[in-house]
């Protein structure tokens, strides 16, 4: 193996390594084993949905207890925004505008990252254990203050060890963090398995039933996130006679999930908001909104279907930009056969990239709610989503592509080294 890669392969894995140890360090002044029962308790809802999303922080209330979610939600905050407001579109797409764009990004991070923690340490004074114990072992205004600043680091942790990830490392640091999480979960979750069919609380052909939904879904995953359709170019016999060393490509790829796994994070993210704020409250009204949101219920898995439509043809508008194309297409002197170049182009491209994306988005919010209606009827006493398998599987597939692709990359570089 390459050296260079082999170095980005062990700081990305550096890296999650930090990340995991970081999810042991609990907040200062808490109860870690009243958490860690409250959260036992109410492993099939919106809480065992969360805690499973931040690789088993919250359950600990680590300072990492909030997970990477913060980030997620003041980047779909801003990609909105982007949307509606045409400067800050412009300034996105400028490269001293990006820089700009990211630290406001960051700075309403660190927003809604404070609001979050005072709203969970608050919920905390109310909560304690069987045998009376509190959650919160000092005084209250002083816990407020020491949360928020050590979950507030946390996160700022993580999202640079996210950057760290992107810029050094291999794939997007981000997902990586996320999968990391999920991944971090899958050991305990065999091993409670095992127990539930051990105290015969789960039949065995259930858990056959349930390795038969996984595989399908693992395998569904693969056939479409591999899939494309390629629309092909030609070019004019002056630039081909220019380029006759270059590889010029001739066709476009468009795959058939734009939008990759970012519209199920973003609908998690945006469901599991209000039920991070909600968890402790007494109060009858927002408790009834935290029992609609109960990602255990159909009305969450309809909900987060509905979102992952419209984040699919969102974020595929973002990524897949067929105006630029078209006219980066034009410049080069290509042209897609019997079609126009220029703004016929764009319109030929935006038609099959919404045929695509309306493929694709029914794919990801069948894949996100399908497994847990199947699950569900199977009589399983805990939460199973398909959300966490796809995040899994594409985040590994993205990755190994961007191993294939640096390993490719190395081995032209040698060959051009050496003169051949």
């Amino acid at each position: 193996m390459d050296k260079n890669l082999l170095n980005k392969i062990l700081i990305t894995l550096a890296f999650l390594f930090a990340y995991r140890i970081l999810a042991y360090v609990p907040v200062p002044g808490v109860n870690v084993d009243v958490i860690k029962e409250f959260f036992n308790s109410n492993s099939n809802n919106a809480l065992g949905l969360f805690n499973m999303f931040s690789g088993n922080a919250a359950e600990r209330l680590s300072i990492i207890s909030l997970g990477i979610m913060p980030y997620i939600t003041s980047s779909i905050i801003m990609e909105l925004l982007a949307a509606t407001f045409p400067n800050l579109g412009k300034m996105k797409k400028e490269r001293d505008g990006m820089q700009k764009y990211m630290q406001i990004i960051r700075y309403l991070t660190i927003v809604i990252t404070v609001v979050q923690a005072i709203g969970v340490s608050i919920g905390l004074q109310s909560l304690g254990g069987r045998g009376g114990e509190q959650a919160i072992m000092i005084d209250l205004n002083l816990f407020i203050a020491i949360a928020a600043v050590s979950m507030l680091a946390g996160t700022m942790l993580l999202m640079w060890i996210g950057e760290q990830i992107t810029q050094r490392g291999i794939g997007n640091g981000i997902s990586l963090i996320i999968f990391a999480g999920i991944v971090s979960g899958i050991p305990s979750a065999i091993g409670g398995t095992i127990n539930l069919v051990n105290t015969s609380e789960l039949n065995f052909l259930v858990v056959i039933g349930i390795l038969i939904v996984i595989l399908a879904t693992i395998g569904a995953i693969i056939f479409v996130e591999m899939g494309e359709r390629r629309i092909p170019i030609s070019y004019s016999r002056k630039v081909v006679m220019q380029n006759q060393n270059k590889r010029i490509m001739n066709y476009i790829p468009i795959k058939v999930n734009l939008s990759g796994v970012i519209p199920p994070i973003f609908a998690s993210a945006i469901l599991m908001f209000p039920s991070t704020i909600f968890q402790a409250s007494t109060n009858k009204y927002i408790q009834a909104v935290y029992d609609f949101l109960n990602p255990n219920g159909y009305m969450f898995n309809f909900l987060t279907f509905i979102f992952i439509i419209f984040f699919a043809y969102f974020y595929a508008s973002i990524v897949f930009n067929t105006k630029d194309i078209s006219e980066n297409l034009k410049r080069q002197g290509g042209f897609i056969p019997g079609v126009r170049p220029g703004e016929s182009t764009a319109a030929y491209l935006n038609e099959v990239a919404s045929r695509l994306t309306l493929g694709g988005a029914i794919y990801l919010g069948l894949i996100s709610t399908l497994p847990w209606v199947l699950v569900k009827t199977m009589g399983v006493p805990f939460y199973f989503g398909g959300t966490s398998v796809l995040i899994v599987v594409s985040v590994a597939l993205d990755t190994m592509r961007r191993i294939e692709a640096q390993m490719y990359m190395n081995k032209y570089q040698t060959l051009s080294a050496v003169g051949l």
